[in-house]
């Protein structure tokens, strides 16, 4: 219950009725002050998401220990003790993807400097502030921008500059072939005008725009940079793509199962359950593959953090089969080969799914 102290006045700032105690009892609004602070306003919005500490951690643990067991409660009409389906996964999934993007990125480049050793005899290979004080781990190439700038003929700077575009790849990534990343059969717009000015129907409308978009964004972009801004654009629209999709998941669960005894709403609060699970399970061994990078690199941390990661996968394969069985109450043998019928559907549909947000993303790439 709030903390706030009741206002004086017993109008209710929502619908003017007489408040005798906290509650309107025309409205249900609380008669307290409206103006808050921020650590209020923070706290309310937390619990407003959570619907209060209690209810928030009991649902966690059904959602992750007991398969279809917050569904079966939330339909029997235990929905108080219990965070409600919707704004379940609408808080993992903001949870989820905020953090997840608020990690640094492992491929980026590392910091690469120069610098002198203590004697001013040798020039120093330095990654991160790690020194490199001999060469047997270095490419070719690297040894040779070291080398050339030991005899003066590269400035630190410039040297430090070739340093990081041979580490990410870059130097050898800018000589492209003739057609590019993405360019699918001509090698410009200007070679297809050419052809279609000899012969108009040699090249499909279809065609030539898919090809001019190509040619365009090749033109504009490295290769490297290209693949950047469609992990990018992909990892940005991921979210929408599975809230678009939850529906046809529910669907596909409708068509296998008796009409008249379960609702497509019941098979829509299903899904969401499911879903809140599979983000919930990668969220948490994302973040456990965070902790364990403080712990630095080597065999003991790598092995618990391999073995933690094939039970999470296996626990998240594994877990629709028991969620299944248990909440439409079949027989084991009639629920598992259900179930391997419906994750293969649903599966073609996700790989559809996925191949509209790729040309989605192509189409719409700046």
């Amino acid at each position: 219950m709030s903390k706030n102290e009741l206002r004086k006045d017993k109008t209710c700032l929502n619908c003017r009725y007489v408040v005798e105690n906290r509650f309107c009892p025309n409205c249900g609004q609380e008669n307290t002050d409206t103006r808050k602070t921020f650590h209020h306003l923070f706290i309310h919005f937390f619990e407003d998401l959570t619907h209060y500490e209690n209810a928030f951690w009991k649902t966690i643990r059904n959602l992750l220990l007991k398969p279809a067991a917050l569904t079966k409660e939330y339909l029997s009409g235990k929905r108080l003790s219990y965070l409600a389906p919707v704004r379940l996964y609408i808080f993992i999934s903001f949870v989820t993807f905020l953090l997840i993007s608020l990690f640094p990125d492992e491929n980026q480049p590392e910091a690469v400097t120069l610098k002198e050793n203590k004697k001013g005899q040798m020039i120093q290979y330095s990654v991160n502030g790690i020194v490199q004080e001999d060469y047997k781990n270095l490419s070719k190439e690297e040894i040779k921008i070291l080398e050339l700038h030991q005899k003066g003929a590269l400035t630190e700077r410039e040297a430090d500059s070739l340093l990081v575009l041979v580490r990410e790849g870059k130097i050898e990534k800018e000589k492209k072939s003739d057609k590019g990343f993405l360019t699918l059969w001509y090698d410009s717009i200007e070679q297809m005008d050419s052809i279609r000015k000899l012969n108009p129907d040699a090249i499909s409308d279809f065609e030539y725009n898919l090809n001019k978009r190509s040619i365009e964004i090749n033109e504009k972009y490295t290769d490297k940079e290209i693949e950047q801004k469609f992990q990018e654009a992909i990892w940005h629209n991921i979210p929408k793509v599975l809230f678009i999709y939850m529906p046809l998941f529910a669907f596909v669960l409708w068509l296998f199962h008796n009409k008249k005894r379960w609702y497509y709403f019941d098979h829509g609060i299903f899904t969401l359950h499911y879903f809140s699970f599979l983000l919930l399970i990668l969220l948490l061994m994302f973040l456990f593959h965070e902790l364990m990078d403080c712990f630095g690199d080597n065999s003991i941390i790598t092995t618990i953090t391999d073995i933690v990661s094939i039970a999470g996968y296996a626990w998240m394969c594994y877990y629709f089969f028991p969620a299944h069985h248990r909440f439409y109450g079949q027989s084991r043998l009639a629920s598992f080969f259900k179930s391997i019928t419906i994750l293969g559907i649903n599966s073609v549909l996700m790989g559809i799914m996925l191949i509209i947000l790729i040309v989605y993303t192509f189409v719409n790439l700046h």
